[in-house]
């Protein structure tokens, strides 16, 4: 995945945090990066964008609903 991201977090702070991400789409070319994983997150006034995810611990892969 691609995402714009480091207004808010460092690589470090997203060591073992789960987040909530749509997988099995097509690739898609982002700049020079190839994406097939589209994290979500939501973007403040000021054009940051903090990730979404689950408020306890859940299984990796698990589907939204």
């Amino acid at each position: 995945s691609s995402a714009q991201i480091t207004d808010l977090y460092k690589p470090e702070d997203l060591i073992g945090k789960s987040v909530l991400a749509v997988v099995n789409l097509q690739p898609r070319q982002i700049g020079p990066f190839m994406s097939e994983v589209l994290t979500l997150g939501v973007t403040d006034n000021k054009g940051a964008v903090t990730l979404l995810g689950p408020d306890k611990k859940i299984p990796n892969g698990g589907r939204m609903h």
